[in-house]
């Protein structure tokens, strides 16, 4: 890498080609996300850019390329709901760090309504942004598949429906929550309940799956991914069936909850009642007691997700792909580390 410019004027290519080492016509493929660039030539000149604090023409560049540097991010929640679960910062944050590489604007959208959705549907198929990211979508939302009908490139976070054409990323929820219940049942557990996500999205259908594919009565309580359900359906559990000595939670949040109703009946976590959430977020280690959970990696689900969607416009493919983590237990105080404490 070659000597920053002195001359304290806002920079131009010419001097990230510079900086990079390399011409101008390849510094400018590289802002144009041209394949005809060599990894390490593409490195080189990002990482000029980043130090010279570059700032593409974006509208000289979108009268050659077409495009307008933007990907949108749809996040259909109330607006409490999103800022309130931990999911979701570190979702954006596994986004932002692949599109940034490419200096990308990432922009955030989040329709409240019916109304909001034929709207955002109107300003993201009229070339607003290059491609789509959606996540969090409920039922059977006719959105993604109407956008790629449309031409707009769209990658998923989450499960769609069966018959969806669009690409998505995913975790494996199924394994995830039966690896919980397995640990339950391996620690004596007999009376297993559990706290949904909400059915109407394929993850909290997943989890259920799970959970009931490792237990021999299905004793389960709806939830929404929220802190207040997760305490409601914890009191509802409880009003049923005192007997219980474990809860799977489909998320921390709805774990923390449980705890609170579990703390205000008495119930001593784990020697009464064993709990296990699912993400492993921040959460987890901040309650009393810790709190054992499923981790999925939400940041590399982010990422998968941008580059999913990279790979697409830079490929020109419109969608098919299936992406699968892995998810893993992290055992902490609130099911015991062998057995009951």
């Amino acid at each position: 890498m070659r000597a920053l410019p002195q001359n304290g004027s806002n920079p131009t290519l010419e001097e990230v080609a510079k900086v990079a080492g390399v011409s101008r016509a390849t510094a400018s493929r590289v802002f144009t996300a041209s394949p005809k660039v060599s990894p390490k030539a593409k490195r080189a000149v990002e990482r000029a850019a980043e130090k010279l604090r570059y700032v593409p023409n974006r509208a000289a560049r979108a009268l050659v390329t077409g495009r307008t540097d933007s990907i949108g991010l749809v996040i259909p929640e109330p607006t409490a709901f999103l800022f309130g679960d931990p999911f979701f910062p570190r979702l954006v944050r596994g986004i932002s760090e692949v599109l940034s590489r490419r200096m990308l604007q990432l922009v955030l959208l989040m329709p409240q309504s019916a109304g909001d959705e034929t709207r955002l549907e109107g300003y993201l198929s009229a070339g607003h942004v290059d491609g789509v990211l959606m996540v969090s979508l409920h039922g059977n939302d006719p959105l993604p598949d109407r956008l790629h009908e449309r031409g707009t490139l769209v990658v998923l976070g989450g499960r769609p429906g069966a018959s969806s054409p669009v690409s998505y990323v995913d975790v494996d929820n199924v394994g995830g929550a039966r690896s919980a219940v397995e640990h339950l049942i391996a620690t004596g557990r007999k009376r297993i309940a559990t706290i949904t996500g909400p059915l109407d999205m394929g993850a909290g259908v997943d989890r259920l799956e799970g959970y009931r594919g490792k237990t021999d009565e299905a004793l389960q309580q709806a939830g929404d991914f929220s802190q207040e359900r997760g305490a409601a359906a914890m009191q509802a559990l409880l009003d049923r069936h005192p007997d219980l000595d474990a809860v799977f939670c489909a998320s921390d949040v709805m774990a923390a909850g449980a705890l609170e109703t579990l703390r205000r009946h008495r119930r001593r976590v784990p020697s009464d009642i064993a709990v296990v959430g699912f993400d492993d977020s921040t959460i987890a280690t901040s309650t009393a007691p810790t709190l054992s959970s499923v981790r999925q990696p939400i940041e590399e689900m982010g990422r998968e997700m941008a580059r999913l969607l990279l790979a697409g416009l830079d490929s020109g493919t419109a969608g098919g792909k299936r992406v699968i983590l892995a998810t893993e237990l992290v055992v902490r105080a609130s099911s015991g580390k062998g057995g009951r404490e």
